[in-house]
């Protein structure tokens, strides 16, 4: 089948029905207690489902709207997702509400209901009535939730097939987790998508072949377009467990990749370190990963640790090393913005750390103990993009070897936010200081060299301290290796009186009867950390249970929503470590006054004994880049 003569992504699905109908499209793995089962979703039966959906679509007047999609399963995601491609509706979807953990005033669905302004919800007989609370909780009572596996619901024959879409129509608003703010509609045409998939074939070297594997949840970017739709643009199939399966029992999705078959698939730099720590070595001597040429890691900053560490453990199970593969992408762009040569291994770069908090790329030699280095991690090169690296604030396109923003055109990059005109014009329609025009503005900071892109953290989220730049997500890596009982922490700069750093980091079994002499040993070893290996001052160190720091759907830190609750006083540690400007800022005079965490004596004033700055690690290498949305 020639891919180029499709204009859109319904027409590329309709031919597939009729080319494969009897091959299976998705396989959907549902976690139960004796393991994972098996349900097989065929060309021919999407196809029929979609046009059921479609059908009643259209009975609703959806061509052209929003309709948000709340899903447990792919299965009947899929179907519903196609359903939407039938009835030339555009898909939006979301997790179910409250499946974060967050409370609903800060639950991105409840966000994403109240942005969109949807008048039809589609969903399953199971989550309705979970679903309709959240859409009446959220102002969105007036919309008709509709459950699509309700028996006798639409009929394929009454589907009627629409005039042909046009390639700049919507297919989707991927909404963003809202790392650095609110979730914001990325809107997805059918030019863009089929642009992105062109690219995804380009940087994978994928073919019909491949069979992809994975875990990640149907709103992330790379879940839905790389795992669930390139598939099917291939003629291939997928497999998919929940999240909660793989992060339950992280080798039943290593096993799910041996026993279906996979060849492509992956995740977050996290889940890669899960795999590390949790699968045992009985269950690896049961493991066969032979087939798996392209352990995907992306969406996330991606840690030359954390690549070696899993291809040393797993090559036992007949990993190839070249197998692990660093990409770099967003939802802005649809998806892959650049990815290295499959087969071969990914570029690795010691920097000068003094050099790279001064915007500067310079190698640097692992071996001289004297001079503090990171390793960047390469993403490959660049995949259907023009892509530039900025200054930020002079929008001048900087020479290579210069730290900047990454600014990218191309089809890939999507037409904009939904409903927010002015974000639009700021992101999608930047303009160089010599007047080209056109740019997407990631908000990623990033570095080309010899045409690789290292890509060295985020714009909002960089620490400046002295006219240095401090990335957080160093800070936490290097944090968390401190100690075995620490787990998330988040990184963030506040202003008292100067920028300052601030660190909550969660310990495993903190509570109301931790010795805090222990606790104030803990705070100490940050301290010295941080003035030992990124030369900050003794900041702000907050020690909190687990739980306490705020995760997008995909699992990155939320820092910019940590930020606000720690000035707001709502971010509270069991103990605390804090400048005494800061500490009067954010608690305020009853803490001053004894009535609160200086009353009891887990709030200190900031010193750090020069003992602790005598002893500790080196740190670590950065984020390398990442499928970020």
């Amino acid at each position: 089948m020639s891919l180029s003569r499709f204009v859109t992504f319904t027409e590329l699905v309709r031919a597939r029905a009729a080319e494969l109908a009897d091959a299976p499209a998705h396989i959907f793995l549902r976690d139960t207690p004796g393991g994972l089962v098996a349900e097989t979703l065929s060309y021919a039966e999407l196809d029929r489902e979609a046009r059921r959906i479609a059908a009643v679509l259209q009975a609703h007047r959806a061509e052209g709207q929003p309709v948000l999609l709340l899903y447990p399963s792919t299965t009947e995601f899929l179907k519903a997702f196609v359903g939407c491609l039938y009835a030339g509706a555009v898909a939006v979807p979301v997790p179910l509400p409250g499946s974060e953990g967050d409370s609903k005033r800060l639950n991105r669905t409840a966000a994403v209901l109240r942005d969109v302004g949807t008048r039809l919800v589609l969903t399953d007989t199971a989550s309705a009535p979970e679903v309709a609370l959240c859409l009446a909780d959220s102002h969105g009572a007036g919309a008709v939730c509709l459950a699509t596996d309700t028996p006798g619901l639409g009929d394929p024959e009454n589907w009627l097939e629409p005039a042909p879409a046009d390639p700049e129509d919507l297919v989707f608003l991927q909404y963003t987790s809202g790392s650095v703010s609110d979730p914001r509609g990325v809107m997805v045409s059918h030019r863009n998508l089929l642009a992105n998939q062109r690219a995804l074939q380009e940087a994978f070297g994928t073919t019909a072949e491949d069979r992809f594997g994975g875990w990640l949840p149907h709103y992330h970017d790379m879940g839905l377009i790389a795992h669930l739709l390139h598939p099917i643009w291939l003629g291939s199939c997928s497999v998919q467990m929940t999240p909660t399966a793989f992060v339950k029992r992280p080798h039943r999705w290593l096993r799910a990749i041996q026993d279906h078959g996979v060849t492509v698939g992956g995740g977050p730099n996290f889940c890669y370190d899960l795999c590390v720590r949790r699968v045992t070595d009985q269950q690896l001597a049961e493991l066969d990963l032979s087939r798996w040429r392209l352990a995907l890691n992306g969406a996330e900053p991606v840690r030359q640790t954390t690549l070696k560490a899993f291809a040393e453990r797993f090559a036992a199970a007949g990993l190839r090393p070249e197998a692990v593969y660093p990409c770099y992408g967003l939802a802005e762009a649809t998806l892959i913005v650049s990815g290295g040569v499959p087969g071969t291994a990914y570029a690795a770069t010691a920097v000068d750390a003094t050099e790279l908090e001064r915007d500067r790329f310079t190698p640097a030699d692992p071996d001289r103990i004297e001079q503090p280095f990171r390793t960047l991690v390469g993403c490959g090169r660049v995949r259907g993009f023009d892509l530039r690296i900025v200054d930020p604030v002079a929008h001048r396109e900087l020479p290579p070897g210069a730290v900047g923003e990454i600014w990218l055109r191309g089809d890939s990059v999507a037409r904009g936010y939904w409903q927010r005109h002015t974000e639009t014009a700021e992101t999608f329609r930047a303009t160089l200081s010599d007047g080209e025009t056109g740019f997407l503005r990631t908000g990623d900071l990033g570095v080309l060299e010899d045409g690789e892109l290292y890509v060295t953290g985020r714009l909002k989220e960089v620490v400046i301290l002295n006219g240095r730049n401090v990335y957080p997500q160093d800070v936490e890596w290097a944090v968390r290796g401190l100690h075995p009982g620490f787990g998330l922490g988040a990184a963030f700069a506040a202003q008292a009186g100067r920028e300052q750093l601030v660190v909550v980091q969660e310990v495993k079994g903190l509570g109301a009867d931790t010795d805090a002499g222990g606790l104030r040993l803990l705070a100490q070893r940050i301290q010295a950390l941080l003035g030992r290996d990124f030369n900050v001052p003794a900041g702000n160190v907050l020690l909190v249970p687990p739980g306490t720091v705020r995760r997008t759907t995909s699992g990155k830190v939320q820092r910019t929503l940590m930020r606000r609750l720690f000035l707001d006083g709502e971010l509270r540690g069991d103990y605390e470590v804090l400048d005494p400007v800061m500490r009067a800022l954010v608690r305020g005079r009853e803490d001053l006054l004894g009535d609160g965490l200086l009353g009891d004596g887990r709030v200190d004033d900031g010193r750090v004994d020069d003992a602790f700055v005598r002893d500790g690690l080196r740190g670590p290498e950065p984020a390398g880049g990442g499928l970020r949305r």
